[in-house]
């Protein structure tokens, strides 16, 4: 989390995911799509990966921070940890270590959200039951464990500003330190042993990127997927390119630029979206429509976008640029508001949950990325405006109409000839012998063939 707009008195978070071994931001496997369940009780997760996340070919869920830490209902009292202790509002250590095992039965991987740059703002007791102050954490740090500016951070032409004064007021670790360093390793190495397969690291932007490749460098299985939250800001002193070597960086220009896209621009532009836009490599990127943060702050897009955001989700498991992670959380008036019901989700689209990894529209477009896996873009098509459509070599093509009116054409593809299943909206679709096939895309609408889908 570098620079962002902090809801209430603390937001942060980040993106951490990374091979350790190789320089490869897209997470292992032929599986690279995350479920971000966002404030979801582990409960609640473990469920959803047995219903919904595992069916549907989701490679990793990302939780939220398991810690304990401040109490409060907002949100972002996850984001200011008191302990290290599994005891935060979502899940005690039983909890977490049964969702973890439950998700590994469905096939889905697991990824959790760490905040390892600093600990709480103020005093109190936290949500399991340990008394702190700020700088004083009994058992864990003490004063000499934080950095020296107490200061909030304000200056981000000012790499030593960033990465040693203080986020929002929250009291920032030195992670220079060789106790802070087998400290957080420590709780990360805990983490592991309870079956955890990466870390998303939260404000990494603020923690030097060799801090974090030495406490890295200290886990027990260092090939861990590695997310790293930093925003990209230009012409600022910390660049998200130092961070590639550690693993995946969020890259938060792609978020930025498809709600500018999908707004205010044409989808024509999107030909070569990725590294032809000056992003970090396509193998080192973590991707979004939006997170937590940024629908909340009004950077990105968010549910609340109706079309855009779906079909911005479409594009996004469609196209072959970085590892793209979905939102998943709930209805928000307050920017601030905690999660219903404590985090308890009886059953998606209700009581405020939105569920958007269940969307039948994205949902369905998992199973495309991984049936289409490795293969280059082909057949691209635009009108010069806001319809486009392209293929993945042999194996899929999609369209999207985001113009105001529907439109019927014939598209050329690179597809065998046969039936297939337009996963958009359960139609059938026949390619010939010379790849083309005839559609109706109304306003606003997608298509999605691949290849091994045939009947809806």
């Amino acid at each position: 989390m570098a620079r962002r707009t902090l809801l209430g008195a603390l937001a942060l978070s980040g993106a951490l995911v990374m091979n350790p071994t190789i320089t490869h931001a897209s997470p292992p496997g032929a599986k690279d799509v995350t479920a971000v369940l966002f404030e979801w009780k582990y409960a609640s997760v473990a469920k959803e990966c047995t219903s919904t996340l595992g069916p549907a070919g989701y490679g990793y869920v990302q939780v939220s921070p398991p810690a304990e830490h401040i109490q409060g209902s907002q949100w972002w009292t996850s984001y200011q940890p008191v302990s290290y202790r599994i005891a935060g509002r979502l899940g005690d250590r039983a909890a977490f270590r049964d969702m973890v095992n439950t998700c590994h039965a469905a096939g889905v991987k697991v990824v959790v959200d760490t905040v390892v740059n600093h600990m709480s703002a103020g005093s109190g007791t936290g949500t399991g039951g340990s008394a702190y102050t700020k700088y004083d954490y009994p058992g864990l740090y003490s004063v000499h464990d934080f950095d020296d500016c107490t200061a909030q951070v304000g200056d981000y032409a000012d790499r030593w500003n960033v990465q040693h004064c203080e986020l929002v007021g929250v009291a920032d670790l030195d992670t220079g330190e060789e106790y802070v360093r087998k400290t957080i390793a420590g709780y990360l190495n805990d983490l592991l042993s309870l079956g955890v397969d990466g870390f998303r690291i939260d404000a990494a932007k603020h923690i030097p990127a060799d801090d974090l490749a030495d406490i890295k460098s200290r886990l027990t299985n260092p090939s861990a997927y590695w997310k790293q939250e930093v925003i990209y800001g230009a012409g600022e002193a910390v660049q998200s390119s130092e961070y590639t070597g550690n693993g995946d960086v969020q890259e938060f220009r792609y978020a930025f630029d498809l709600k500018r896209v999908f707004n205010n621009e044409r989808l024509a532009y999107l030909k070569n979206y990725g590294e032809g836009w000056g992003y970090l490599s396509s193998s080192v990127a973590g991707v979004f429509v939006d997170n937590h943060d940024t629908e909340r702050g009004g950077s990105t897009l968010n549910y609340k976008d109706g079309a855009d955001y779906t079909l911005a989700n479409v594009f996004m498991l469609a196209w072959p640029y970085g590892a793209p992670d979905i939102n998943s959380g709930y209805e928000w008036t307050d920017a601030d508001a905690g999660p219903p019901g404590g985090g308890t989700v009886n059953a998606c689209w209700q009581d405020g949950w939105k569920c958007q990894h269940a969307w039948p529209e994205i949902k369905s477009m998992v199973a495309f990325r991984n049936a289409t896996r490795g293969r280059a873009v082909t057949d691209w098509w635009d009108d010069g405006n806001n319809a486009i459509a392209f293929g993945r070599g042999s194996k899929g093509y999609v369209a999207v109409n985001h113009e105001s009116s529907g439109m019927t054409r014939t598209y050329q593809t690179s597809l065998p000839a046969g039936t297939y299943c337009n996963v958009q909206n359960n139609s059938t679709v026949t390619v010939d012998a010379g790849g083309r096939f005839t559609a109706t895309l109304g306003s606003n609408t997608a298509l999605a063939l691949y290849a091994g889908k045939s009947s809806c």
